[in-house]
């Protein structure tokens, strides 16, 4: 009888230990899940944000341009002559014409 009750004994202690094993990892798993919940959803806020300020911008950018403003239309022959300025070739003086 004495083997039996021992025999017993140690089946409880085994289910349970091994039970504690199976909390302890669910326990972990569901600890990497909320951990990678937050990560998610912090990047998530942080391309949300972004992709609102870039639309933020252009629209003030857009308004900006739109007004007729001084200040814009200097910018505008600024860049148009930098544009010009861009597609003159580029040649030393006395140099031979580039063949075509």
């Amino acid at each position: 009888m004495k083997i039996k009750g021992n025999g017993r004994t140690c089946m409880w202690w085994f289910l349970g230990v091994a039970g504690a094993f199976q909390l302890y990892f669910v326990k972990e798993l569901v600890a990497a899940f909320a951990l990678f919940a937050a990560l998610f959803a912090v990047f998530g806020v942080l391309v949300a944000s972004l992709y609102m300020m870039q639309k933020a911008w252009a629209v003030g950018v857009e308004h900006i341009v739109e007004s007729g403003h001084p200040a814009v239309s200097m910018a505008k022959r600024s860049v148009s002559a930098l544009e010009d300025m861009a597609r003159r070739p580029l040649r030393r003086p006395g140099s031979a014409a580039a063949a075509q």
